[in-house]
């Protein structure tokens, strides 16, 4: 997409530059009898290959804006927030999965919706409970992943990457400060997994709930929340330590 963008400037600009200087069209020459229009077609020239620059570096090198975690709200938000660690040394793993889980949970709602919109009216109650529960999970989904950009910025799992690369090589630290840095990590480290494993467990009981829902025209359950996985979604949203509200 960004070379689409980089190709469309590039011919934007040429066919700018032929239109200006072209004898035929416009009229503008560099070196002739007019200095106003030699001063023209040079200053057109300078403004084009900076334009051209900055646009390369915009499109190419310069990174794109991620907005501070507190300010972290849709759904592309973030997606944008984690991508920006996808490539961070001993946490490749954690971020891939944690950016697919996000494309996951963006689907199953989506094919929720349309399972519930084809089973019931909206203003049934039985719709009404099934899309409070579906957004409290949601809800719990997303705070996860709030937590697990609290963590990536507030430790640097690459600093921790190249001090035990050092240490490797040197043995410049003590055994002490090998060990606490490494218990720090590895504290850390579960505080991820924990995040990831809930996220996992959400997306589990989802893909049940979508299961129950398909079964309910032979399956009599006197109210929606009987059905087991509402029971264990339910569950899951008061007991995780993770949720608060």
């Amino acid at each position: 997409m960004k070379g689409i963008k980089l190709l469309g400037l590039m011919i934007g600009i040429v066919v700018l530059n032929i239109a200006v200087l072209s004898p035929g069209l416009l009229g503008v020459e560099i070196g002739g009898d007019s200095v106003l229009e030699t001063a023209s077609g040079i200053t057109l020239l300078v403004v084009s290959f900076l334009v051209l620059v900055y646009g390369s570096y915009t499109l190419l090198i310069k990174p794109p804006y991620v907005p501070p975690v507190r300010e972290v709200k849709t759904h592309e938000d973030y997606v944008a927030a984690l991508s920006q660690f996808r490539n961070v040394k001993g946490l490749k793993k954690e971020i891939a999965l944690a950016l697919d889980q996000l494309d996951r949970i963006d689907k199953k709602k989506d094919t929720l919706l349309d399972v519930l919109a084809q089973r019931f009216e909206p203003s049934e109650l039985s719709y009404k409970k099934f899309i409070t529960v579906i957004d409290e999970v949601r809800k719990l989904f997303y705070l996860n992943i709030r937590g697990i950009l609290n963590k990536l910025s507030v430790f640097d799992a690459q600093e921790f990457a190249s001090f035990a690369g050092q240490q490797h090589k040197s043995g410049l630290f003590s055994n002490r400060l090998v060990q606490e840095k490494a218990a720090l990590y590895q504290e850390y480290m579960a505080h991820m997994s924990g995040y990831l494993g809930v996220n996992e467990e959400i997306l589990l009981k989802l893909d049940k709930l979508l299961l129950e829902i398909s079964l309910l025209g032979s399956t009599d359950y006197r109210d929606v929340e009987d059905m087991p996985c509402m029971k264990e979604i339910d569950q899951l949203i008061n007991q995780t330590k993770y949720y608060k509200q």
